[in-house]
């Protein structure tokens, strides 16, 4: 039962600190263009050689 005592609130403290990651991606602006990346890969880049 202490065990328990312990797991608890570090689960609640790693959950806490997973959300305040992505609210704080989200406020940085790193879900705006998905689909950038995803179309960027398809392009021929013939300056790169």
């Amino acid at each position: 039962m202490t065990v328990l005592a312990v797991l608890i609130p570090v689960a609640l403290f790693m959950g806490l600190c997973g959300l305040g990651a992505f609210f704080w991606a989200m406020k940085r602006g790193q879900f705006e263009d998905l689909d950038g990346a995803a179309n960027r890969i398809l392009l021929d880049d013939e300056d790169d050689r």
